[in-house]
């Protein structure tokens, strides 16, 4: 490893650690200067219509004290640490005693299991689409990219609607809501499985059809501007195969599309949110927006946190690759 590559991957260290520690207390604040106090939310919740002032007080002090609130913002800073540190994140305010990471952990593979398979298809049929038309040119160019621009330009809950509406509401053929059946206990048979898959349909299409648009149209862009670089016109001069050409202007073009996909793999948890909250499907988005509406701090936190640091390690491994796939990148490095 040259002293330029080492220099670089410092440099990037140092500055995934700086935005980290940005990111930790920025999650830390932010869900603190939301309005509402949890803390009179529970008890006006839980506390008994015969109450006196005095027991009521009790409990408002009896969940100050469990949550850890009574103490100052630097001794809250300091738990917070500790609970994001251990990896249970504390206890969560709104569903008290569970902890945070019971919470997270029933959400997140349902989230995975939804958004993963749903950005990879949509970038491969968007990258695919956006390349035909490029090269093709005619038909796919005239015919896809209006097609295109016009899903890249429905907003996630449009699409999200729309599949409701006409699917779900008109035709009857997909379930409503829901992750499968209600009343139904989850477990290792087709008669859930086959539920499962039914009211997966709709949410994951929502996310594949707003996902092609832009792909098609940034690939489409990228491979029109390598197809026009004087590289192109310089090897076809020389009598090069065009399908040896393609190869390489397609590789380049699809540089800018990995670190698409890798960001949004890297924000899918945050992605999940408008899609798992118009379906209610019990993903991790469900479970942050049902914190932000009961103030719940250490769900919102934990929540965002991971967002986070999911968009830190996708950033930083991407600069990481790029120096050892990417050329121009490389040759920047040298001593």
């Amino acid at each position: 490893m040259t002293k330029g590559m080492r220099k670089y991957f410092k440099k990037k260290i140092f500055w995934f650690v700086i935005t980290l520690v940005a990111a930790v207390i920025l999650n830390f604040i932010l869900p603190r200067l939301m309005p509402g106090d949890p803390v009179n939310a529970i008890v006006g919740k839980n506390v008994s219509p015969g109450a006196t002032p005095e027991q009521i007080q009790e409990q408002i002090a009896f969940y100050k004290h469990q949550f850890g609130l009574d103490k100052n913002i630097f001794g809250q800073f300091w738990d917070f640490i500790k609970n994001a540190v251990s990896g249970t994140f504390g206890v969560s305010y709104n569903q008290y005693p569970r902890l945070v990471s019971d919470i997270i952990g029933a959400g997140i593979w349902w989230t995975v299991a939804l958004q993963l398979p749903a950005i990879l298809v949509g970038w491969l049929l968007g990258n695919l689409l956006g390349a035909l038309a490029a090269y093709k040119r005619s038909f796919w160019d005239k015919a896809l990219m209006p097609v295109s621009l016009f899903f890249s330009a429905i907003p996630a809950f449009g699409a999200a609607v729309i599949l409701l509406v006409i699917f779900a509401v008109t035709l009857g053929v997909a379930p409503v809501n829901g992750a499968y059946d209600p009343g139904m206990i989850p477990g290792f048979n087709w008669k859930f499985i086959s539920s499962v898959i039914a009211h997966y349909q709709l949410p994951f299409w929502s996310i594949v059809l707003i996902s092609i648009g832009g792909q098609a149209v940034g690939m489409r862009s990228m491979s029109i501007y390598e197809l026009n670089a004087d590289y192109v016109k310089y090897a076809r001069f020389l009598g090069v195969k065009d399908k040896k050409i393609v190869r390489y202007v397609f590789r380049n073009a699809m540089l800018p599309q990995v670190t698409g996909l890798a960001m949004s793999i890297g924000s899918m948890v945050g992605g999940a949110l408008v899609a798992e909250t118009i379906f209610s499907y019990p993903g991790l988005g469900m479970s942050m927006y049902a914190a932000i509406n009961s103030s719940d701090y250490p769900v919102i936190s934990a929540c965002t946190l991971i967002i986070t640091i999911m968009v830190l390690l996708a950033s930083f491994l991407l600069d990481i690759i790029y120096a050892f796939i990417d050329p121009r990148v490389k040759a920047a490095q040298f001593d």
